[in-house]
């Protein structure tokens, strides 16, 4: 079915593109290659204009062009940023032009918070990153697109699961509680880091999921640009959302000319990345042999260990999986109206059976200029997105009866999954606590759609040339269901039919167990701002903002749960009115209302393009702080000096573009609760209890965050290497906390939240360097690569607070790391194991029972690299990341595949086995949370692959046409034992994030990709 659905969806395609092939009567085509005079490297992404019309196109990634133009068209206008304008004739087909550099890019422009800003006026630290240096291939979300691009900017998927979350980091973790994800702002819209999708499961068995991305609404072709504020001169602006840094998403929009279409079609073809080696049947049979069980066949008389089969559990329930994206962009319009509609499909299948995640988009944009001055405009814009989501009950929490990939992992591979030959005939073992994971994940229903929408106008006056009013009204929708149910042959207690029951019980006959919530999330946003920009003088140049802004959020939503209910074969969630009212329970939240009003202001003054100095203030008044800490006030202040300029340097020829730049700020962090200052009430239970659930504080206020930053730009070999180099030193204090994680004395368990003594510091150097190796005509060979050094510590706390729970049989109560002074956030706090007593077979420990620091989860170095090398039409793009010097707690190798497991019928992972047979383990040896399962998290990922090749023109209307080959996740060089050392699965405890934990994920998937892209 699905190859035959691909193929329909391919005919198709091809029957579009042929009928585009027709040509017109009073027409001609002009094509031709636009490179620089300096090296005969192409420019791509240069605007070709018929002169005196609209009609225009643009140059592809080998600088090539077509133009269809009127049959007595004889300029062509062609502009690109560093390069000027240059005016060509309009001969027909190889018109190659040869462009000359003028600014070396100090020109362009950069998106830097309300407003742009020349690259030559930029004075904090700001990566940015274009549609052309993303990460190639289908992406799912946004953060994605930047992973190993950006300095300083840490990317790590949460889980491999299709449409997973993932953990962004910029400049390491400054918070303990309040979050450490950086503010998202699309088109001038902060988005939430609050998911709609409810975060639900079932507790006996699995446990709840991972949650999902908050971003995954966006479609990735629509992102023109991603604009990285790391510092407080560029982050201040957004005042007590900056303190985790910003990332500015800048979508595409139309362009004047005829009407374009762009489509873009792939398939890709999925499979585990890293498959755990466990012990096979014949292994599994020896290993009995080995620790003295019984080997023979197990029988009702003599019952064994061996059931005399040879099964791969975790093979059953994997398989490899087919993606499948499409998207199509049409844009047009004239000087004063132009438009953009795009419409996106991903189909993605998991590698883990019955999952999968399915998006589809839609959007419209346009700018509409009005009034016979054109000082008028309009700027509307519409997005919309629905996410359909198959989750696998994979759990964060999994304990002792595991969830999916841990009861495969740890199933006896001597069991059959089927009971007899039968294939219809799963093998369930009632009355035992171990569960068949194929049975469980046919037993298994979990869906979840999300639907969103952010909508936006933006009208803008011009007073004069250079001084512009504007205001942005929009509204953000999202809303979640899901719905999840477990049918009743899983062996487990009050789910599986209890056969015992008399025919007049009210629950005979009855069991499984479904659930079904909803969340609904609404942001609605106002902001008014006038900017002022002009060449003052021939010495002077201002760019100025001050604005106002105003946020509401509401975020709510409701669930019912039940058991024991009536077997049916539907989706037990509708008939939820039928199981045994002892066991519902019905459950609703909704936050306090949000609301940030704002006032702020930026200026950048650039004085004869030698110095640039760039103030920055925002007073934010915010519902979440204390009635007595309403509004906090965030200042930055910054200068840059071009020393270039300077006459010293004129005769230095070999460095060009240096500039010295510096900074110091205060950002904000309000990432907690909503309502976390207030007095407040909770229902819980079956029958209902109402009790207090938080403590007022009318004194709760921001986290702080003051920044300093140094960096300096410049370029050598004719501005063939560029490097920039930065460093910052973030201190955090006001850390928030609700004290009774700290310190419980609060009455009735209630919590307070309250800003806590110490502060975290993250201090480190960033460098960068971007360089042209070979710039030819018909080869050219460009690398960019990021190191980041990092240190993170926390100071002056008083307290302990543990974290990073590990769960597992006899771990109840366990956990792996402590926040304590004078250490890294997220820092390993274990007992050290030293080897295996000869005698007994079991772990010794220095110290006995006592434990140690042992090292952090936090990364001491980043690392990006991109190579990118074209020849003719091909195009080769190889994009690495890694990250070293941290530590991660591998709870799946050795602590879920634990020796032991061989006294509990349960699998032993083949590495640790063989290394426990060789110490003189033995299967009495407990598990205990120790350095036994800290391994180094060293990697180096070869994230992205990808070859294109440029097919040009096909026929008359085609305009650019590329086949590609994309791999994903293609290898990792690391001695990490587990599934994926970039995977970084939610521990927490008592609330309190972690970090660097591996616990039965789903896996991390490998992926290969085959395209083809056009425009017309």
């Amino acid at each position: 079915m699905k190859l035959k659905l691909l193929t329909k969806r391919f005919i198709y395609a091809l029957l579009c593109m042929a009928l585009t092939l027709t040509a017109g009567a009073q027409t001609k085509i002009v094509s031709g290659k636009v490179t620089s005079d300096k090296d005969g490297s192409p420019i791509s992404g240069a605007s070709v204009v018929a002169k005196g019309t609209t009609t225009g196109t643009q140059t592809n990634a080998s600088g090539e062009y077509s133009i269809e133009v009127g049959a007595t068209a004889t300029k062509l206008v062609i502009s690109s940023v560093g390069f000027g304008t240059t005016e060509v004739n309009a001969n027909g087909a190889n018109t190659d032009v040869v462009m000359k550099a003028t600014g070396e890019g100090l020109t362009e422009v950069v998106v830097i918070g309300y407003g742009t800003a020349r690259k030559r006026d930029l004075t904090g630290s700001v990566g940015s990153v274009s549609a052309k240096n993303f990460n190639k291939g289908p992406q799912t979300s946004a953060d994605q697109l930047i992973q190993g691009k950006v300095a300083g900017v840490q990317v790590i998927q949460n889980n491999g699961a299709p449409g997973a979350g993932t953990t962004v980091r910029i400049r390491g973790a400054a918070s303990i509680r309040a979050g450490n994800t950086p503010l998202f702002v699309i088109d001038g819209i902060p988005l939430s880091n609050t998911n709609s999708r409810p975060d639900i499961g079932f507790t006996d068995v699995g446990g709840g999921s991972p949650a999902g991305n908050p971003l995954n609404f966006i479609n990735p072709n629509d992102i023109a640009s991603m604009d990285v504020l790391k510092d407080a001169s560029a982050a201040a602006i957004y005042g007590s959302r900056g303190a985790n840094g910003v990332v500015l998403i800048t979508t595409k929009r139309g362009a004047a000319g005829l009407p374009k279409i762009e489509f873009n079609t792939s398939v890709g073809f999925s499979s585990i990345a890293k498959k755990l080696k466990v012990l096979n049947g014949d292994e599994y049979r020896s290993a009995l042999a080995a620790n003295g069980f019984k080997t023979s066949v197990s029988t009702a008389a003599v019952p064994t260990s061996n059931y005399g089969s040879n099964t791969d559990a975790l093979g059953a329930i994997i398989r490899n999986g087919i993606t499948q994206n499409y998207g199509i962009a049409i844009s047009s319009g004239s000087e004063n109206a132009r438009y953009r509609l795009s419409l996106g499909y991903l189909d993605q299948e998991g590698i883990i059976r019955k999952s999968d995640f399915k998006k589809y988009n839609a959007s419209i944009s346009s700018t509409v200029k009005m009034l016979d001055s054109k000082k008028l405009s309009v700027d509307f814009n519409v997005s919309t997105a629905q996410t359909i989501e198959n989750i696998a009950p994979i759990s964060n929490s999994a304990g002792a009866k595991g969830s999916l990939i841990g009861q495969a992992l740890q199933w006896n591979p001597t069991r059959s999954l089927y009971r007899g030959t039968s294939p219809d005939s799963l093998n369930i073992l009632y009355g035992s606590d171990l569960i068949n994971p194929l049975a469980y994940s046919e037993a298994y229903f979990d869906l979840a759609k999300v639907t969103t929408v952010l909508a936006s106008v933006s009208p803008s006056y011009k007073l004069t040339n250079d001084i512009e009013v504007r205001t942005l009204m929009s509204v953000n929708y999202s809303s979640g269901l899901r719905k999840q149910y477990l049918t009743p042959y899983i062996n487990v207690q009050d789910i599986n039919i209890d056969q015992s029951l008399p025919s007049s019980n009210p629950n005979f006959g009855k069991g499984g167990e479904a659930n079904v919530s909803q969340n609904e999330l609404v942001t609605k946003q106002i902001t008014n701002t006038i900017s002022y920009n002009k060449q003052i003088n021939k010495s002077i140049n201002l760019n100025a903002v001050v604005g106002h802004e105003y946020i509401k959020t509401d975020f709510g939503g409701n669930s019912e749960y039940g058991r024991k209910l009536q077997p049916t074969d539907r989706p037990y969630y509708y008939f939820l009115s039928s199981s045994d009212p002892s066991t519902r329970q019905t459950n609703g939240f909704q936050d306090p209302t949000q609301e940030l009003q704002s006032f702020f202001g930026r200026a950048i003054v650039n004085l004869n393009d030698k110095y640039v100095i760039t103030g920055t203030i925002r007073a934010d008044g915010s519902s979440k702080f204390g009635k007595n800490n309403r509004y906090g006030t965030f200042p930055s202040i910054a200068g840059a000096w071009n020393l270039s300029k300077e006459n010293f340097m004129s005769g230095i020829s070999e460095v060009s573009n240096v500039k010295i730049r510096a900074s110091y700020g205060l950002t904000g962090n309000q990432e907690f609760p909503a309502g976390a200052s207030q007095l407040t009430y909770i229902l819980s239970g079956n029958p209902g209890t109402f009790g207090q659930a938080q403590i007022a504080n009318p004194d709760l206020k921001w986290e702080e965050t003051k920044t300093a930053n140094i960096g300096i730009d410049f370029s050598i070999l004719k501005n063939r290497l560029a490097f920039t180099v930065d460093y910052f030193n973030k201190n955090t204090s006001n850390i928030l906390f609700p004290r009774e994680a700290a310190d419980p004395v609060t009455p009735n368990g209630a919590i307070k939240w309250t800003n806590i003594d110490g502060n975290v510091r993250n201090k480190g150097f960033e460098f960068s360097v971007n360089a042209a190796v070979i710039q030819k005509s018909d080869f050219n060979l460009n690398v960019s690569a990021n190191i980041t050094l990092l240190q993170n510590k926390l100071e002056n706390f008083i307290g302990e607070i543990p974290t990073g729970e590990v769960n597992g049989q006899g771990l109840s109560g366990a956990f792996a790391q402590l926040i304590k002074t004078d250490y890294p956030i997220n820092s390993f706090y274990l007992k050290k194991f030293t080897g295996i007593d000869k005698t007994t077979g079991i772990s010794t420990y220095e110290g006995g029972e006592q434990k140690f620091f042992l090292g952090s989860a936090n990364p001491k170095t980043l690392a990006g690299l991109t190579i990118n090398v074209g020849y003719k039409k091909l195009n080769v793009e190889m994009a690495m990341n890694g990250a070293f010097g941290h530590f991660i707690y591998n709870n799946t190798s050795k602590g879920v595949l634990a020796f032991k497991n061989l006294n509990s019928n349960k699998n032993v992972g083949k590495r640790d086995y063989e290394l426990g047979l060789s110490l003189g383990e033995k299967p009495v040896n407990p598990t205990s949370a120790s350095s036994r399962y800290l391994e180094k998290g060293d990697y180096l990922k070869m994230s992205n692959l990808t070859a294109s090749y440029n097919l040009g023109s096909l026929g008359k209307n085609i305009k650019s046409s590329s086949f590609f080959v994309n791999a994903q996740n293609l290898f990792v060089i690391t001695k990490f034992s587990g599934f994926d050392p970039e995977i970084n699965v939610s521990k927490p405890l008592n609330g309190v994030a972690s970090f660097g934990m591996e616990n039965t994920p789903y896996p991390s998937s490998r992926t290969i990709n085959l395209g083809f892209n056009f425009s017309l």
